[in-house]
């Protein structure tokens, strides 16, 4: 039996005040004053099921009345600065119709959902403590990827927007093997660019029940991205697998779809297009990227060794001594831009 790629629970890492600046100056900062510790002093819980009654390892909880009256109003202040510019007038359309709590994973998070009562629609969003390796990957995610996100730092608390997409794990289960031969092409495609973009960016941990898959209707037909959910693992493992999706059991359907639909000619083409595609992103947001590596650089993400093993991997992987000289995963992830950047200019 193959060994865990990863065997330890990661730390949370403090947010230091170079990182809260940033935040700052990138409108990061959340003018509401709510904690992640005001949503613990919840009075009671039940669990919550789905459809198909199985457990969700989310539970419902419940506060008394004065602790729900300024819990409510302080989570819709939050909605308006997540979603809209902050305007209070639409507190008053605003109904927290659940709060609830999962205390599977890292970060253990609460959900809120919020209903506008004029057209019962209603959005998610999440409310945790705040992880360094978490707001770098959330950051670097929005400035990289093709999607962008929607965050919010109070002090120690992280406010984030839900990712709307089909679960990886659920989408493999249960719409996969629905899929048209030219779907599962494209979705292929699709995890290779994937699988890409986690690397050269060091986002680790990217098991299928940490990432969605989101259909897009387009046309006669329908077009499947892949997006991170989880931004945890964000430059803290040693093994520099852990940031290949391609290399997690939890995936191997995906791999299988790579193997079966895509000759090797097609999946250097598709590699090569991310990382053309993450020059171009670097140097379009060149001072944003410069001024987080240099904080980055600065923090400590990662236990010492952690560092020896990706830096020493990446060098052999790449033969790029900016690896090796790396003295903090901020300089490691440095070095993957420089690299990329280098090989693959605009031209």
């Amino acid at each position: 039996m193959s060994e865990p790629l990863m065997l330890f629970k990661k730390p949370s890492y403090p947010v230091n005040d170079s990182l809260l600046d940033y935040l700052e100056r990138f409108d990061r900062i959340s003018k509401v004053s709510i904690f992640y510790d005001d949503l613990l002093r919840f009075s009671g819980s039940i669990n919550v099921y789905d459809k198909n009654d199985q457990d969700t390892l989310w539970t419902r909880v419940y506060y008394n009345e004065f602790e729900r009256n300024d819990i409510d109003l302080n989570l819709k202040k939050v909605y308006s600065l997540l979603y809209s510019d902050g305007n209070l007038e639409i507190i008053k359309f605003l109904n927290i119709d659940a709060i609830d709590y999962c205390t599977f994973g890292n970060s253990k998070p609460f959900r809120i959902k919020v209903r506008n009562i004029l057209n019962d629609n209603y959005v998610h969003f999440y409310i945790k403590k705040a992880d360094a390796s978490r707001i770098y990957g959330l950051e670097l995610e929005h400035i990289l990827s093709p999607d962008k996100i929607n965050f919010l730092v109070f002090k120690d608390t992280l406010i984030e927007e839900h990712i709307i997409g089909i679960p990886g794990d659920v989408f493999m289960k249960t719409l996969l093997n629905k899929c048209t031969e030219t779907e599962k092409s494209q979705i292929a495609k699709e995890f290779v660019k994937f699988n890409e973009r986690c690397m050269i960016r060091l986002l680790g941990d990217m098991r299928a029940y940490n990432y969605v898959i989101v259909p897009i209707h387009d046309f006669d037909h329908v077009v499947y991205k892949i997006r991170p959910i989880d931004f945890d693992q964000q430059c803290y493992e040693g093994n520099f697998k852990v940031y290949r999706p391609q290399f997690f059991k939890e995936n191997y359907p995906m791999v299988q779809l790579v193997k079966e639909k895509l000759q090797d000619s097609s999946i250097e083409q598709y590699k090569n297009e991310e990382r053309s595609a993450l020059a171009k992103r670097i140097h379009s947001a060149e001072n944003r990227i410069k001024r987080l590596m240099q904080i980055m650089s600065h923090d400590i993400l990662a236990p010492e060794e952690h560092l020896k093993q990706l830096k020493l991997e990446l060098y052999r992987y790449t033969n790029d001594l900016n690896f090796k000289k790396a003295k903090s995963m901020g300089n490691v992830m440095n070095a993957a831009f420089e690299f990329i950047t280098r090989n693959f200019k605009k031209h």
